[in-house]
């Protein structure tokens, strides 16, 4: 059973006592010698805004450039990014955001409302959002993306104000400090987050979750509740104030939240993949079979859906649907590689 859920951008980080929060104009900030690197690579040669965007790529993705490594790492400044040359989504996005401004571009932080990443890592469940880039050309938006690969998402990207990603940011070392054991660096990174960016519900819950390890259970339930006010379907916070209200015993408010969480529950399709995972993980493919379908209604165009659903009709023998949900699998997994073939996609906007 899930014991704690997180709404981050997140990955565990070691211990680092008595870390404060960055200044905010220094989390975007780049440095000199960066931006010498810059000049050379990408705005000294000139030419259209196309030219220059496929210069910064190649400057920042390209291995005779900066030769970023991905994986759930810290999350981290632009200058500690550079230095490190180790990204998750957040440090990336927040990178190639400052880089493409100083090239001149109009470039923003896109964040997704839903993504299908939920991990479990020493006894925390962390349920992880994703962001990446937009970068302005005219009439069309070309996003950038580091992780296509790995992330699973139901509505495409919205293009958030620089408070929200620096929100982003203060909420994700927040999250990985607190994972550490860093209680008061953790309290303040995630305050800090909430200073920049009150309506961002994912803080409020995560300040929540703290004051629950610490049994401020006041002080919890007050988080929980200012985030399902921002955002009534938030699904952790649900899931979290169920369990503070189980641990509470307050039967009358446990009731009622749990009800509204299996509502939310029952209109996402990510969920209903999960419990269908599960259930053909028992053997129960009947039942496996009814989530895999209401995801599929949900959200259509996810071939992993598919693929679940043609192996647990091949499982019961049921060879004419297995097929019909694997051909449709292979159908979409087919345009998924060719988008991913490029490290950009244009989208008219």
């Amino acid at each position: 059973m899930m014991q704690w859920v997180f709404a981050a951008i997140v990955a565990l980080s070691p211990p680092a006592s008595g870390v404060e929060p960055p200044a905010r104009e220094d989390i975007m900030a780049v440095p000199p010698e960066l931006r010498a690197q810059l000049h050379d690579r990408v705005t000294s040669h000139g030419g259209t805004e196309r030219q220059r965007l496929e210069r910064l790529l190649d400057f920042v993705l390209g291995e005779q450039g900066l030769a970023l490594s991905y994986g759930a790492e810290t999350t981290r400044t632009v200058a500690q990014t550079w230095r490190s040359g180790k990204v998750n989504c957040l440090s990336f996005s927040l990178l190639f955001v400052a880089l493409a401004r100083e090239a001149g571009l109009r470039a923003d932080v896109q964040e997704f409302d839903q993504v299908l990443v939920w991990y479990k890592q020493d006894g925390i469940v962390y349920n992880a959002s994703h962001v990446n880039v937009g970068v302005r050309l005219g009439r069309q938006v070309h996003t950038v993306e580091v992780s296509r690969d790995q992330v699973i998402a139901h509505d495409h990207p919205k293009v958030v104000p620089d408070a929200r990603a620096l929100a982003h940011y203060y909420n994700n070392r927040g999250a990985e400090l607190l994972a550490a054991g860093e209680v008061e660096a953790a309290r303040r990174h995630m305050q800090a987050s909430l200073d920049i960016d009150p309506g961002f519900a994912s803080s409020w819950n995560n300040l929540g979750v703290l004051h629950l390890r610490n049994a401020e259970l006041g002080a919890a339930e007050r988080a929980y509740l200012a985030a399902l006010e921002l955002e009534p379907k938030h699904g952790p916070t649900l899931f979290n104030i169920v369990s503070l209200y189980r641990r509470s015993g307050d039967r009358e408010r446990f009731d009622a939240y749990q009800r509204r969480l299996e509502k939310a529950q029952l209109d996402d399709p990510f969920h209903q993949f999960l419990l269908a995972v599960e259930a053909e993980e028992r053997g129960d493919h009947a039942r496996a079979v009814d989530h895999y379908r209401r995801a599929i209604r949900l959200h259509g165009g996810e071939e992993l859906f598919h693929f679940g659903l043609a192996r647990t009709y091949f499982a019961m023998g049921d060879m004419r649907r297995g097929n019909r949900s694997l051909a449709r699998a292979h159908a979409l997994g087919k345009a998924g590689r060719k988008d991913r073939n490029t490290p950009t996609v244009a989208s008219e906007r």
